[in-house]
């Protein structure tokens, strides 16, 4: 089936299958691979990206479930102004140790960013939780998030 998905502010035609997951027409089809794989099962937030602003993990979104959505990735994320302090703040923080999970955790704390410019301790935690980082750099994560969030005061 042919599908139009507006990815990164471009429309791309994909011909998939419906359940086709959206991570895979990301990396496969229109070679996008800085959305990444772990789990297939949502568990594990590495293939976060942003549906009409909102993290949402690609490997359980179907292609026919986006409609007119808006999809943004890691590789435009530095375009919005809460993605571009994040990734400063990231650089700044010294956060990535492996770097796998990085990408999603940039777009899930650009999503709370941009929602919230005085995100408490407890609001990081909940942004959060569903991305898991192997190499433990949570302290790293949660001084990077603040200091996003205070560079915008």
């Amino acid at each position: 089936m042919d599908f139009t998905v507006n990815v990164n502010g471009m429309m791309h035609n994909v011909d998939v299958d419906g359940d086709t997951p959206l991570l895979w027409v990301l990396r496969d089809v229109l070679g996008l691979t800085g959305t990444k794989f772990g789990c297939g099962m949502a568990l594990c937030g590495a293939c976060t990206v942003h549906i009409d602003g909102v993290a949402t993990r690609s490997c359980i979104t179907s292609i026919d479930s986006l409609g007119g959505a808006k999809v943004t990735t890691i590789e435009a994320i530095g375009t919005t102004p809460a993605g571009a302090r994040i990734q400063k703040a990231w650089l700044d923080r010294e956060v990535v140790q492996c770097g796998y999970c990085q990408s999603g955790q940039i777009m899930s704390a650009t999503a709370l960013v941009a929602e919230n410019s005085h995100p408490t301790d407890a609001a990081i935690d909940d942004a959060m939780s569903g991305n898991i980082c192997r190499c433990g750099t949570y302290m790293r994560i949660r001084e990077a998030i603040k200091q996003a969030a205070e560079s915008n005061r």
